[in-house]
């Protein structure tokens, strides 16, 4: 709320210093981000690859829910025998609950190795594209570049430039 805030009345403040911009001294672009990690063909390949590294992790996963399946069966059907030992009953419930810990461990594992597997891949790609965002803004005069890739721009007059075009060709991009 409080960005907001900020975002109208920096937009009431450009609205009322009009002639400012009517001289040509501030010059504004904006940009979807979205569409350059898009257009980029290293975003791609960091996506397939942290795909697969997720997959990999899914799949122990799933090993390890099938392992606690079936000897929670096994449980089951040895509560159901008169004849079970409570000593073995306690080793199997317990046996359970060590799967069971198991697992909540290695997904909260694989979540956070996943994290900094995305951050690793895409640190470098956003750094690019920050880069060639400044060499366009700096190229060209502009004093702001806005994102509206956020959500928070609510008006973007028709003299602010997409500098989209302008960072595809920056990036070497089709």
């Amino acid at each position: 709320m409080k960005k907001v805030f900020v975002v109208l009345i920096f937009t009431g403040l450009l609205l009322t210093s009009g002639n400012v911009f009517s001289q040509g001294t501030v010059k504004l672009g904006h940009i979807d981000s979205r569409l350059v990690f898009a257009a980029m063909p290293e975003s791609d390949s960091a996506s397939k690859q942290l795909e697969r590294e997720a997959a990999v992790m899914q799949k122990t996963l799933e090993e390890l829910q099938v392992e606690f399946n079936k000897k929670y069966e096994d449980y089951l059907k040895m509560q159901n025998d008169p004849n079970a030992n409570a000593v073995i009953m306690r080793t199997k419930a317990e046996e359970l609950q060590t799967i069971e810990q198991r697992s909540q461990s290695f997904q909260q594992q694989a979540e956070q190795s996943i994290s900094e597997k995305r951050a690793e891949l895409f640190q470098p790609i956003q750094e690019k594209a920050i880069k060639a965002v400044n060499d366009v803004a700096a190229e060209n005069g502009f004093m702001y570049i806005f994102d509206t890739a956020g959500g928070m721009i609510v008006y973007t007059a028709p003299e602010s430039q997409d500098i989209f075009p302008m960072v595809k060709a920056k990036l070497g991009l089709k």
